[in-house]
């Protein structure tokens, strides 16, 4: 239920993600690609062709205003993606303007071309920070995408080559997913230390479900968010984060899963917001 393709900052088409589902016994995966829903169409149709369910969604980066950091919102089954794409619009071009200012300052630091990342990027909405990184290990100034040079250069303290992306504040970006007739789920709450904004949205009852599966959690974090969830009434997720290559650790479709009950209450939820 959770993973990007190369529309986004994955390193595998959406073909192959699909086919991967199917061969390791998958039936229903969600392509959830950064702020764009523009493979979510063709997705649907490569896996009707395959007998895998595709649902449809996108994951969206948010800022968490009270306390200044990210924080990430998978929408899913939304009835008018359109409503939405002026939000993609929006945090693509600042991701956009961000990407051309770290990839003049990479530029300065390694003999590296802007052709060579851009053809790495072929396909993608836009330019993300992997794609600097595989021109980089392609040229053989870096042997892994979230090792030393990263750091060196994507940090967002010291890093000699960072520059900041424009987030819209996370409970806008979940009010337009529900206006636009989607779901929302706060993804990986742990990686963002999120777990006071789950507490709120859960209390508040902003959010429908909280991604609890994740290969980054960290101890107890399984158990932290099942318990929220079921006080609240939130759906419980589970998802990979497929990144293909574009990952510090191998982690294959699959490595986490949401369990058949949570999906259907998924898809209830869905209907009860549409009534």
């Amino acid at each position: 239920m959770h993973c990007h393709t190369k529309m986004s900052d994955g390193s595998v088409g959406i073909d192959e993600v699909v086919l991967l589902a199917k061969t390791s016994g998958i039936s229903t995966i969600a392509i959830t690609d950064h702020d764009t829903f523009a493979g979510s169409t063709r997705a649907k149709i490569i896996g009707e062709r395959h007998g895998v369910e595709v649902i449809s969604g996108v994951e969206f980066s948010t800022l968490d205003s009270a306390t200044g950091r990210k924080a990430h919102i998978l929408c899913y089954l939304c009835d008018s993606t359109d409503r939405l794409e002026g939000l993609c619009k929006r945090t693509g071009d600042s991701r956009r303007q961000a990407a051309c200012v770290m990839l003049q300052k990479v530029m300065q630091l390694y003999p590296i071309t802007a052709e060579m990342v851009i053809r790495r990027a072929h396909g993608s909405t836009n330019i993300f920070k992997q794609h600097i990184m595989h021109a980089l290990i392609d040229a053989g100034y870096a042997d892994e995408f979230f090792g030393d040079t990263f750091r060196k250069l994507f940090n967002s303290k010291t890093g000699a080559a960072y520059c900041s992306v424009s987030y819209p504040d996370v409970h806008e970006v979940i009010a337009q997913i529900h206006e636009a007739g989607g779901v929302a789920v706060l993804a990986h709450p742990g990686e963002y230390n999120s777990y006071d904004l789950l507490e709120q949205l859960a209390s508040d009852h902003e959010i429908d479900g909280v991604e609890v599966w994740h290969p980054r959690n960290k101890p107890g974090d399984e158990e932290k968010f099942i318990a929220t969830a079921r006080e609240c009434g939130l759906v419980m997720t589970g998802g990979t984060d497929f990144h293909g290559t574009y990952t510090s650790v191998r982690m294959p479709i699959g490595t986490c899963l949401t369990p058949d009950d949570q999906l259907e209450a998924l898809k209830k939820r869905k209907a009860k917001l549409h009534k």
